[in-house]
């Protein structure tokens, strides 16, 4: 599940199972730093709380994949298709462009941001401006982005795998989610 063996704080897990009822990996991860999780948790909700819930979601797909964060391709893109996609849409992102032109330009920035963000230009920022962003958006992808990456690079840096529910997912979503680490059998 992790290279890294963590405290098992039965207080901690209760207070941070899934909706589901079982403990993500995740937060076992974490138990090691529960100050961290819930400063990351702060963090994440500040941000995901200045966004329309699709485009936070789309963004945050588009860093996971482009990170080959399996766990949160798998986590994010599942929030996506029960709330606004088909499995099938889904699983089209990953390696096709979005069909609409304002969705496809928020996916390219996120993963530019994820993946090389030294190389963002004033040009970049223009083209969202250009299609209707304001300042204060294009901020939130990026920041959508970055924080991403640090939950991602966490994860993978520490083997934690995505959780094995995931497996219930849809075989096409599954498999064009499962970008980086394998879903835990365990």
């Amino acid at each position: 599940m992790a290279f890294i063996d963590t405290p098992k704080e039965p207080e901690f897990f209760d207070a941070n199972r899934a909706p589901a009822g079982h403990i993500p990996n995740f937060v076992q991860t974490f138990a090691a730093r529960p100050a961290v999780y819930d400063a990351w948790k702060q963090l994440n909700g500040a941000i995901k709380e200045s966004m329309d819930l699709r485009r936070y979601e789309l963004a945050t797909l588009a860093a996971a994949t482009a990170l080959k964060s399996s766990y949160c391709s798998l986590a994010h893109g599942q929030v996506l298709a029960d709330k606004f996609y088909t499995a099938e849409e889904v699983a089209a992102l990953v390696g096709e462009p979005a069909n609409d032109p304002t969705d496809r330009a928020v996916m390219a920035f996120a993963r530019k941001v994820a993946l090389a963000a030294d190389t963002v230009t004033q040009a970049d920022v223009d083209e969202l401006k250009a299609i209707g962003l304001t300042d204060a958006d294009v901020l939130d992808v990026a920041l959508a982005a970055a924080a991403r990456a640090f939950f991602s690079k966490t994860l993978d840096a520490t083997g934690t795998q995505p959780d094995s529910a995931f497996n219930g997912l849809p075989e096409t979503l599954r498999s064009a989610l499962t970008v980086g680490r394998p879903i835990y059998s365990g």
